[in-house]
């Protein structure tokens, strides 16, 4: 998988991608090609057999201020509707390829964490914050609705459809205290410990069946829209092909002499 990347940090060691918004001084907002040069880089990672995990953190204090008001807010006020269009599609791919990406994705929350920086950190798989953390959906403060990059359908999965209407309506932030009891954090921890914290968690996850974390991953985003029949087949089917994989005879036999299984990811 590629690290050369122009528009965001991207780091790569043992199977561990690091990824961050690189613009720490305005507190790392999104501009055009960075969404653009995120989603060709999150769908090149279905076929990256390099990287097992990755953790989307913070920079210089904070995730991410969303999309930047010079760069990218003011040019949208001058295009006509297809331009807009092709705009708002760009940015939903984003999404559509972190919750596709075929790997488990934990985003590293820390200070400010708004607009499309809350949509990341909502797409990705787990979430860990700060203490400092401040995360808000800011859409209907800049005069447009919440229902942007797929918020509408995702938060509520998340926190609830009334908590989500809340923060979807009024733009408000939600402290890092709320989102943890409202479970879009999974925990907090310090500053000083989200970054080791992050890998620690990456690397307890990457430890284990990667090939079956795919299909978990699979199946999280795909069920949402089975009924609980289609949901069931689905998942007797994903488990038929994890029974095939290497990964399961190597945790039998572990099972068998009393050892701790090492997985390979096949």
């Amino acid at each position: 998988m590629r690290s050369d990347v122009k528009h965001f940090l991207c780091e790569i060691e043992d199977g561990i991608a690091t990824v961050r918004l690189d613009r720490p001084d305005r507190k790392n907002p999104l501009t055009f090609e960075s969404y653009a040069e995120m989603r060709d880089w999150f769908r090149d990672l279905v076929y990256a057999d390099d990287v097992d995990v990755v953790v989307f953190g913070s920079n210089g204090g904070n995730f991410s201020s969303g999309g930047d008001v010079h760069d990218i807010i003011g040019p949208l006020t001058k295009m006509n509707m297809k331009e807009l269009l092709r705009f708002t599609r760009m940015t939903g791919d984003l999404v559509k390829a972190i919750v596709n990406c075929g790997k488990p994705v934990i985003a590293a929350v820390d200070g400010i964490c708004v607009g499309a920086g809350a949509i990341i950190a909502m797409a990705s798989d787990l979430r860990i914050a700060t203490p400092e953390a401040k995360t808000a959906f800011l859409f209907t403060r800049v005069g447009l609705a919440g229902c942007d990059m797929g918020a509408c359908a995702i938060l509520p999965r998340i926190i609830g459809q009334t908590r989500a209407a809340e923060l979807l309506y009024t733009g408000r932030s939600m402290s890092a205290d709320e989102g943890e009891r409202w479970g879009f954090f999974n925990r907090l921890v310090s500053s000083d410990e989200l970054d080791a914290d992050a890998v620690k968690l990456a690397k307890q996850i990457q430890a284990g069946p990667n090939f079956a974390h795919m299909m978990t991953k699979t199946m999280l985003a795909q069920e949402w829209s089975m009924s609980i029949e289609q949901a069931i087949e689905a998942e007797a089917q994903a488990q038929a092909i994890c029974m095939q994989t290497g990964d399961f005879e190597r945790a039998y036999k572990a099972f068998v002499a009393k050892e701790r299984p090492v997985f390979e990811g096949d």
